[in-house]
C-alpha cells in the first residue's frame, strides 16, 4: 500500500509542477517583471510540489532500495505528464507526441547501447 501513496506523491508533485509551468508559458507575458510576480505568487504551489517530488522519491527509495529504479521510474512519470500536457494545454497531436517519446526511447536505446 506505501507503494501506491509514495507513487501518488510523486506523480502529483510531478503533475503540479508542469500544470505550473505550462499555464507559465502559456498565459504569463515572458519579461521579467510579470514572470517574476507569477513565481512569487505561486511559490507556494512549487514549494508543496517539490516537496512532494522529494518525499515520493525518498519513500519509493527506501521500498525499493535502487535509486536508479526510482529516478527512472519518476523520469517515465514526468515524460507521461508532459505527453498529457502537450495534448490538452496546448492542443498538439497525439501524433506528435508519440513520436516524440519514440524519439526519447530510441535515444536511451542508443545511450545503453556498446
Amino acid at each position: 500500500m506505501n507503494y501506491l501513496y509514495d507513487g501518488i506523491f510523486l506523480f502529483v508533485g510531478l503533475f503540479l509542477i508542469n500544470v505550473l509551468f505550462s499555464y507559465q508559458n502559456k498565459h504569463i507575458d515572458p519579461a521579467f517583471g510579470t514572470t517574476l510576480k507569477y513565481q512569487i505568487y505561486a511559490f507556494s504551489l512549487f514549494l508543496i510540489a517539490n516537496m512532494l517530488i522529494g518525499y515520493g522519491i525518498k519513500f519509493v527509495f527506501k521500498a525499493v532500495h535502487n535509486l536508479t529504479f526510482v529516478l527512472l521510474i519518476s523520469k517515465g512519470m514526468e515524460v507521461i505528464i508532459a505527453v498529457l500536457m502537450g495534448s490538452f494545454v496546448y492542443r498538439s497531436s497525439y501524433v506528435e507526441n508519440l513520436l516524440e517519446i519514440f524519439i526519447m526511447v530510441i535515444g536511451v536505446v542508443i545511450s545503453k547501447m556498446k
